[in-house]
């Protein structure tokens, strides 16, 4: 039997590729018979430049610049000369996980520190720009990327603007002399939420980047008021676009402010590995991420993954950190597996994700040889 290994990163324990590879561990060790094709995955968020760069051939830059905290880094980016395309991960600069918990509010991280890879970019020679950017710390609509690209807001002194909390003061935007960098910029998201209301960033997403509820109303009149001064200046609404609020609003500011094009990032990854064609070969697809849950269910990549696969016919199987519902997710999965709490606790498989996943995997494999389909557990 020919099978697919396509799961996501297991976030904060496992990335795509070291995921792929123990969950081929596991079930070569159960049927060594199979055929293996390791095919680790990225919707948008962290991870998304190591696998769309493997899928391009492209090589590792390193530029120079600063983290949400405006703190001295140097980040990987990609770059693959025969299609002048450079891939970004905007979690390598203003990612969550590069930040010790509890240390900053989203209130002092912007993204300024994005736009030295877009220039370094545009300096290898860049026509296009495919852009990851999940997994962010940062609430600021872009202000601090469009900053960095040369736009100057202004408050209703005439005064500049340079903190994204300033910005329920806005009174005008003024922009650079360039403002589209590339011929063709994607910016792939895992969500599609609008940048405001119940359903927006702030609400939805700050609370695990540091947001209180006692923030939400102000962190949304700042990037309301962002929206409604952009769109009475430059006659446009990105804010009212699915995608928007992704990465803390970040969605908007490229729209905004860099001319980019939102596209889920499980459309991309699935164009650019050309999924469908894979599938047609495929006997089984074995995917999985820290958590299957309601989220993947509405969208995220293993959950568009699982659909893709019972469209084609093809059975799914998903093995997760948790599975917090495994009924609903008989919707869309053949079998589920959870490292917990069905083969230990928390603790454990946060200290050896591996291991369990590779535990995780073996299970399914035995399951799956007992009855030819598998049964939820």
């Amino acid at each position: 039997m020919k099978a697919i290994i396509a799961p996501d990163k297991f976030k904060g324990t496992l990335t795509a590729p070291a995921a792929a590879e123990a969950i081929r561990r596991g079930w070569a060790g159960v049927r060594p018979q199979d055929e293996l094709e390791l095919l680790p995955m990225s919707d948008g968020g962290d991870g998304f430049g190591e696998i769309i760069g493997a899928l391009l051939g492209a090589s590792t830059q390193t530029t120079r610049t600063v983290d949400a905290a405006h703190r001295p880094i140097e980040a990987q980016w990609w770059w693959s000369p025969e299609s002048q395309t450079a891939i970004i991960e905007a979690a390598r600069v203003n990612g969550l996980a590069q930040l010790r918990p509890g240390n900053f509010h989203p209130f002092e991280l912007d993204t300024f520190g994005l736009g030295a890879l877009l220039r370094a970019a545009v300096g290898q020679g860049a026509r296009r720009c495919l852009l990851g950017i999940g997994g962010s710390a940062t609430n600021d609509g872009g202000l601090g990327l469009a900053r960095a690209l040369g736009w100057n807001f202004f408050n209703t002194h005439g005064q500049r603007i340079e903190r994204w909390t300033e910005l329920h003061t806005l009174s005008e935007v003024h922009p650079p002399e360039r403002i589209e960098w590339f011929e063709e910029m994607i910016v792939a998201v895992d969500v599609q939420n609008l940048l405001l209301g119940a359903g927006g960033c702030t609400r939805v997403y700050g609370p695990q980047k540091g947001l209180r509820a006692e923030d939400f109303e102000f962190a949304e009149r700042c990037l309301g008021r962002l929206a409604e001064v952009f769109a009475r200046e430059f006659h446009r609404d990105p804010a009212a676009r699915p995608g928007a609020g992704a990465a803390g609003g970040l969605g908007f500011g490229l729209v905004a402010f860099c001319g980019g094009r939102i596209e889920p990032g499980f459309s991309l990854f699935a164009r650019f590995s050309q999924l469908a064609e894979r599938l047609q070969g495929a006997q089984l697809v074995i995917t999985g991420e820290g958590a299957i849950d309601a989220q993947t269910l509405m969208g995220k990549g293993v959950g568009e993954l699982a659909l893709l696969c019972k469209n084609s016919g093809v059975p799914c199987l998903g093995l997760g950190g948790v599975v917090s519902d495994p009924e609903s997710a008989r919707e869309l999965f053949h079998q589920t597996c959870a490292l917990t709490p069905d083969l230990t606790d928390s603790a454990q498989a946060l200290a050896s994700a591996a291991h369990w996943l590779e535990q995780a995997a073996a299970k399914a494999a035995r399951d799956w040889c007992g009855g030819g389909r598998p049964s939820l557990p």
